[in-house]
């Protein structure tokens, strides 16, 4: 297994445990670039997770996807299980809160100021 599929797979682990509804969106072909690695729903909350191998950033198009899902109120995490555990990333998605862990301010405002 390679090291963010390591990261998926705790993600995952969390998400059963929760009894959440997901699933890893196709992302060749016909599926889109930048989508978030998990599209999640648990109690009626929207969650996204890009999920990241240690030390490795979100790219721009990644950024872009997150702050539109945020922009409408969905939860985003960028999940690395090794700045968020498994634990952390439970609190996360139970807190109705937003957790985006943007590589830079400056990259988030691109996001942001790129939302079509």
């Amino acid at each position: 297994m390679t090291p963010e599929g390591r990261v998926k797979a705790v993600a995952e682990k969390v998400l059963k445990r929760l009894g959440a509804y997901y699933f890893f969106p196709a992302t060749g072909g016909y599926g889109r670039k930048g989508i978030p690695d998990i599209i999640a729903c648990y109690k009626g909350r929207f969650v996204a997770i890009e999920c990241k191998a240690s030390g490795n950033k979100t790219t721009k198009l990644q950024q872009l996807e997150l702050a539109k899902i945020k922009h409408v109120g969905g939860i985003t995490i960028v999940f690395d299980n090794e700045t968020i555990t498994d634990h952390e990333l439970m609190k996360i998605i139970l807190s109705d809160g937003n957790y985006h862990k943007a590589s830079s301010d400056e990259a988030t405002r691109w996001a942001l100021e790129h939302i079509s």
